[in-house]
């Protein structure tokens, strides 16, 4: 409509509103009916209008956690050693899956794991940014072989594999009611793998 009336909602809350329905229920478990009513939205085509389809709304929830509550990954590459990142990258995920403010676990392990075919793009979205995570650490562990960070004969590929299988399974713990303490006695236990330097 000519000269439109400004949006009678704060997109920002209405994202965060939306991110979670969508950590709480999942990509699929989510109807658009629950997203107008979280996020103070009056009608599916008012949504649309606002943020595209449901697909398109759950890219941008995405890019929202990231930049929230997930933004401690991006601390954690900060780190000035790899051990330091990979330490605080899981010591992280303990805290923000057991966040009493926000739904347990990780909305981009949990958030499309089980899904019909209909569903497909948000599950391959959260797969490829769960392997881009994994990529980024690989690249900072073999950066960190390159440095001599790491002794001579480590694997940062697998080293790579294995910190994201532990990351991923915090969060799932978390999911499944693991208390905070227990998940940074996890990730305690998971950094006695890190190679030793070689002795000579």
């Amino acid at each position: 409509m000519a000269g439109g009336r400004p949006r009678a909602f704060d997109s920002d809350r209405a994202l965060d509103q939306a991110l979670e329905v969508f950590w709480r229920q999942g990509y699929e478990g989510t109807a658009i009916s629950d997203l107008t009513k979280a996020m103070g939205i009056n009608n599916a085509p008012s949504l649309y209008n606002a943020f595209g389809n449901k697909e398109q709304l759950f890219s941008k929830v995405l890019d929202r956690y990231a930049d929230g509550p997930a933004r401690y990954i991006r601390a954690a590459f900060d780190q000035p050693t790899a051990r330091g990142a990979v330490e605080s990258l899981l010591h992280g995920a303990a805290d923000a899956t057991t966040d009493p403010d926000h739904p347990r676990g990780c909305i981009t392990v949990q958030g499309a794991l089980a899904c019909s075919p209909g569903a497909e793009a948000a599950r391959a979205e959260l797969t490829a940014r769960r392997a881009a995570g994994e990529a980024a650490l690989r690249a900072r562990l073999e950066r960190a072989a390159a440095d001599g960070e790491l002794p001579a004969g480590s694997d940062p590929e697998g080293l790579a594999r294995y910190f994201t299988t532990i990351y991923q399974g915090v969060a799932v713990q978390a999911a499944g009611g693991a208390t905070r303490e227990q998940l940074h006695q996890i990730v305690d236990t998971a950094m006695t793998v890190w190679p030793a330097p070689a002795t000579t």
